[in-house]
């Protein structure tokens, strides 16, 4: 009988602690969460960059992630690019993704907006207007562009699945800068702009720790009443 109480003992003080490890854990996670949007926010009120101070390479993108930029360039409208499957407000629909040339040898992909899918014809793409000449924009920084699943690998032409940055810079044989940028401002020229603030998801993470440790507080209040209070009660009896 000895035996067997150490091990119901062992057993349950290891669930019990492991339960309230992952709770642990969780918070965490949530506390992560949360640094990382309160320096989102700070990094968003910095001044916005210009062409000059956008980085050129990878290891310079970490550090203005989630800055505000204004560039000035033209559209090469020519390498418009749309990627399938992206929504907005719950409705399918493309993201435009349109190179800004900054200058000669010097270009980086812009997001400029989201466009609705015709309902019956998936192919069939709404027009969009690229203005000519040079062009002002507001935009954020982000290190690439959203990746979906696709079943069939990498595709051509103007419709996407995804698209990686590096990728298309050779293949279109243009510099762009390694990073993508996400265009603000009202909606324009046929393109909703309506993105989704980027926000820290936490309360998801409080959710599965309040469950961790109510698991732990539910081994451990098992225990006792099976291991420590009904034996006396019984042995009263």
């Amino acid at each position: 009988m000895k035996r067997r109480a150490w091990v119901v003992l062992v057993t349950a003080l290891a669930g019990a602690l492991l339960c309230a490890r992952l709770g642990g854990w969780q918070l965490d996670r949530a506390a992560q969460k949360t640094a990382l949007h309160q320096a989102m926010l700070a990094r968003e009120a910095l001044p916005p960059l210009d062409a000059a101070s956008l980085a050129r390479a990878d290891d310079a993108v970490a550090a203005q992630l989630h800055r505000r930029v204004r560039l000035r360039g033209r559209w090469l409208a020519e390498h418009t690019v749309y990627l399938d499957n992206r929504q907005m407000d719950g409705h399918p629909g493309f993201f435009v993704l349109t190179p800004l040339l900054l200058a000669p040898g010097d270009a980086v992909l812009v997001q400029r907006g989201w466009v609705p899918r015709h309902a019956q014809r998936r192919d069939q793409l709404a027009p969009v207007h690229t203005p000519d000449g040079v062009v002002q924009i507001d935009g954020r920084v982000a290190a690439g562009l959203s990746r979906l699943y696709e079943f069939d690998g990498a595709a051509a032409g103007p419709i996407r699945q995804n698209l990686a940055v590096a990728d298309y810079a050779r293949e279109i044989a243009l510099p762009l800068r390694p990073l993508a940028v996400v265009q603000l401002g009202a909606d324009a020229d046929g393109l909703r702009r309506q993105w989704p603030p980027p926000v820290a998801d936490v309360s998801k993470h409080y959710g599965y720790a309040a469950q961790w440790f109510a698991l732990s507080a539910l081994i451990t209040g098992l225990y006792v009443w099976f291991q420590l209070i009904r034996p006396r009660r019984d042995a009263r009896r």
